[in-house]
């Protein structure tokens, strides 16, 4: 598995775990607002941890920590996802997987083989500014299919959307909302300006007021059973 990143411990990542975070390598995506460029563009130059490595670092840890998120990058990209994460859960671990929903037909082998606990996919934008943040082609239906499998396989699941100006109007919301229909869990984030974005040009934009926020909140609580403010 190519993991490139560590963090060690997570209060709030998994809901109701303390959890470490592994990243890998690598993404399908460009998203302009991404603020682990290295894992994107550049993940060989980083350190490379061993399976045997994170078995072990886990199992040590244990006491404290008794799960693990597999994020990225795109974790569904790597061709041994299946057998990292049977090792995981044979070590009695709670796996939780941050996807952007690009790969379902990974995703459900994963449910089918009951190797997630939980999973949050990305939602970036409307469909119609998808490519315009994310720098690639993408067709939404693939995300949807991603949302109603892990549905079908009663996997618990948050969908989530980091604010970024001018691509989190109502406007866009609505769309989403248009395209997903009703769901369960619906999480949206602040965006934040950073000189380590994959877009340098995004670090001049404002992010949107704590107003502004909860008035994307309070459509949302519309199709959405929860809806939360991360980092506000």
């Amino acid at each position: 598995m190519n993991i490139r990143g560590i963090y060690k411990t997570s209060l709030i990542n998994f809901p109701g775990r303390i959890c470490t975070i592994l990243f890998t390598g690598g993404c399908n995506l460009r998203c302009r607002y991404c603020h682990n460029p290295e894992l994107v563009l550049g993940s060989h130059e980083l350190e490379r941890y061993s399976t045997e490595y994170i078995l072990s670092f886990m199992k040590k840890r244990k006491r404290l920590v008794n799960a693990v998120t597999l994020s990225g990058g795109e974790p569904t990209l790597d061709p041994d996802i299946e057998p990292f994460l049977k090792e995981l859960k044979a070590a009695g671990l709670d796996v939780k997987l941050d996807t952007n929903g690009l790969n379902p037909s990974v995703t459900k082998i994963l449910a089918v083989e009951k190797l997630i606990d939980y999973a949050a996919v990305d939602v970036k934008t409307s469909p119609e500014k998808y490519n315009a943040l994310t720098g690639r082609p993408v067709d939404f239906g693939t995300i949807k299919e991603t949302i109603a499998l892990l549905a079908d396989f009663h996997v618990p699941m948050e969908i989530r959307t980091t604010c970024v100006p001018g691509f989190a109007e109502i406007d866009d919301f609505e769309k989403i909302h248009q395209s997903l229909g009703r769901v369960n869990r619906y999480y949206i984030q602040q965006f934040v300006p950073s000189d380590n974005l994959l877009d340098k040009e995004m670090s001049a934009l404002k992010p949107y007021s704590s107003p502004e926020l909860h008035e994307r909140r309070a459509y949302i609580k519309s199709f959405a059973d929860i809806c939360e403010i991360r980092g506000e």
